[in-house]
């Protein structure tokens, strides 16, 4: 954590990947305008907060201002997808819409870092934050697997799609069950929060939509749980001789 108008504004110029800034409501001045700024082009998660959680948060004089670094670094999907291809790769990422929960998060990208997957997609906002829980529960696997960080998912998803990625949203509306679908070309799975699932707006980009049986009274099962069992029957298909 760092505090301090002087201190973040060096964080944001300095390159540093910043999990989430916490601006005071009323903050104004040259430098706060310097500050929202300089987060705008970096496109850092921020978000306006009474005093009173900056002063929960630090007794320190934080003027206004809190940030925290994210304990892993952060990379352009847009550069990632185009080297797969140039190394003979086929394409497989994992995108996460909306899950917010660090235990599910770690547990996914866990997952992700076993199976081979190449990249995990997040957005910048309505996201769970890369801190040390979530890097605890994935046994280190964040610091090891590519973790894309973006500002609008829908138009990362279209990347996805234009760059010839086949678009596979996991849900339990779909009537598709999820041994029925060929996961061997370039592939971006998506899955979203266990209480709304995946935006209507990504919903309209997917090629496929699949769901996996759900046989007893709960109607969902965990997303890390679902991660787990779509992931590895890409793995089983795309490894088969």
């Amino acid at each position: 954590m760092i505090f301090g108008l002087h201190a973040v504004i060096e964080a944001v110029e300095a390159g540093k990947d910043i999990e989430k800034i916490f601006i005071r409501r009323e903050l104004g001045g040259s430098l706060a305008k310097e500050l929202y700024e300089k987060i705008r082009l970096c496109e850092i998660p921020v978000q306006r907060v009474p005093l009173e959680k900056l002063n929960r948060l630090t007794d320190k004089n934080h003027q206004g201002v809190v940030a925290f670094i994210s304990p892993i670094t952060y990379q352009d999907v847009t550069s990632i997808i185009p080297t797969l291809y140039e190394e003979g790769k086929t394409p497989f990422v994992v995108v996460l819409d909306s899950v917010t929960d660090v235990r599910n998060f770690g547990a996914i990208a866990r997952t992700c870092e076993c199976a081979g997957v190449d990249a995990l997609i997040v957005p910048a906002h309505k996201s769970a934050a890369a801190n040390a829980d979530a890097v605890k529960t994935s046994a280190g696997a964040l610091h090891i697997l590519p973790v894309c960080r973006t500002e609008n998912l829908e138009k990362t998803v279209k990347f996805l799609k234009d760059s010839g990625l086949e678009i596979i949203c996991v849900s339990e509306k779909a009537n598709k069950n999820y041994t029925k679908e060929s996961y061997n070309s370039p592939l971006a799975l998506v899955l979203g929060a266990e209480d709304i699932g995946i935006s209507p707006e990504i919903l309209k980009l997917a090629d496929s939509k699949v769901s996996i049986p759900i046989l007893g009274k709960i109607q969902s099962l965990n997303v890390s749980v679902a991660a787990g069992i779509v992931v590895y029957e890409a793995v089983k298909q795309r490894f088969t001789v």
